[in-house]
């Protein structure tokens, strides 16, 4: 509302006034929200490191001289995607620096692991002074913002320094887009300034385009998330992960994985009223969140589950659970970053974050590659033209509640070959996907051929 009064009453000046009054905006929501941040943080641990790199842009400081690609990505989901297009970016420019930048705990975490010779660190808030010294700290050719990172004040200050602004792997949903569409006038010369969009979609390309991005500078690339698919079962961390969770080759996998508040149970009575028929099923839940690993291992116990936690693999406890002549354990994955192995696992596969409102789906790819038997919600928004594409070809099965998630797992187990075919036409439909990354890196390409002087102050 501040930078749309701004920029009615004066719009020549608007562009020079806009860090100083975002940071006004940004320091008044701290304030704002401070109690709750400090609850969650004590509660959960969150939030209570990273501060110098957040508040002050205390970015490791880079030693080179040579090209550098800085990747910013908010979490654990577009830290992973990053995997091939790094991979592809080291074999044809070894030569080029990349560091990765992220926003929570858990994704700096991943980042350290899946990466662990490049640099990593958290981003700066988009405040004016940290955003500045961070980028004087990196010194990127490009800034490559990975999904949907509009940051104005980041943006702003990579530019001012020469370098390229890119958006990768470009998402823009109908929510998001709207949501953006409200603040279109003060954040026309944000988007405008953006040297070029890679969007998944045509139809998320147009929505840039609506936003202001001037339409020679977005192309359609595709998505790098299926470049990344693993789509062989018997990978050596999925063999691992079988191997230490003791799943037999004969049993019958359910994985519910990346699931969010009351889907773990909806999961265990489905699983829960088809063993009855099929004593060979075996479920294995990974949850969401990090933090809520304990609360489902409650929840799991409370309802009659004896549960094999994956961080206690190897403990006499876990061995005596799989031994014992009872029914088989649950399977908790309380680990980050085994999702991906997990899915291998799968012979139905239930993709949690669809099943009640607000959290608007997780990535199915992954399962569907695997060949898995795919289920997941009705509320799939962030990944809409995935699910099109899945259902029209008969590549996947929407569960409009618990109780049709249990009809559903049920249908699966009682006809093996049409779940077959299902998973064989997912795994299809991913394959025929590849090349995002290519395509990518030959974006990043020109950007690096083409980075501009740096503004002279």
């Amino acid at each position: 509302m501040i930078l749309s009064v701004a920029d009615a009453l004066c719009p020549a000046k608007v562009y020079d006034l806009m860090p100083y009054l975002l940071d006004a905006v940004y320091l008044a929501l701290l304030v704002i929200f401070s109690p709750f941040l400090t609850r969650r943080s004590v509660r959960t641990g969150r939030y209570r490191e990273g501060w110098g790199e957040k508040l002050l842009g205390s970015a490791p400081a880079r030693l080179g001289d040579g090209p550098c690609v800085w990747f910013h990505a908010v979490s654990v989901g577009e830290v992973l995607l990053l995997r091939p297009v790094i991979a592809a970016m080291r074999r044809r420019r070894p030569g080029w620096e990349v560091v990765v930048s992220t926003t929570s705990r858990t994704g700096l975490e991943v980042a350290r692991r899946t990466f662990p010779d490049i640099v990593t660190f958290y981003a700066p808030m988009d405040l004016s002074w940290a955003v500045k010294r961070a980028v004087a700290r990196i010194r990127p050719t490009v800034l490559a913002l990975v999904e949907l990172e509009i940051w104005p004040n980041l943006i702003r200050a990579a530019r001012e320094s020469g370098a390229r602004v890119v958006v990768v792997n470009g998402r823009l949903s109908a929510r998001s887009h709207r949501g953006y569409g409200l603040l279109r006038m003060p954040l026309r010369s944000t988007f405008h300034g953006l040297d070029a969009v890679l969007a998944q979609t045509g139809e998320y390309a147009r929505r840039f385009v609506d936003l202001g991005v001037p339409e020679p500078r977005v192309r359609v690339t595709g998505s790098v998330k299926y470049d990344g698919l693993e789509v062989d079962r018997d990978n050596a961390r999925t063999r691992m992960l079988r191997r230490d969770l003791r799943l037999d080759a004969s049993e019958i996998v359910f994985v519910a994985g990346s699931t969010m508040e009351g889907e773990e149970t909806a999961a265990f009575a489905a699983y829960e009223a088809a063993r009855a028929t099929h004593p060979r099923l075996r479920l294995v839940v990974v949850p969401r969140h990090a933090e809520r690993f304990d609360q489902v291992a409650e929840e799991l116990t409370s309802r009659g589950a004896r549960v094999l936690r994956r961080s206690g693999v190897g403990s006499t406890q876990g061995v005596e659970s799989s031994a014992q002549g009872q029914a088989q354990p649950v399977v908790l994955v309380d680990t980050i970053g085994e999702l991906a192995a997990v899915w291998g696992l799968a012979d139905i596969a239930f993709v949690g974050g669809s099943l009640y409102p607000g959290r608007g789906g997780q990535n199915m790819m992954e399962p569907a590659a695997f060949g898995a038997s795919v289920l997941f919600g009705p509320h799939t928004r962030n990944f809409k033209d995935t699910v099109e594409q899945l259902l029209a070809r008969d590549a996947a099965r929407v569960v409009t509640d618990a109780e049709d998630l249990k009809a559903a797992l049920l249908e699966s187990l009682e006809d093996p070959e049409g779940a077959a075919s299902r998973g064989a036409s997912a795994r299809s439909f991913v394959l025929a996907q590849e090349g995002a990354s290519e395509r990518t890196l030959a974006e990043l390409d020109r950007l690096v051929d083409s980075t501009r002087p740096a503004k002279t102050t």
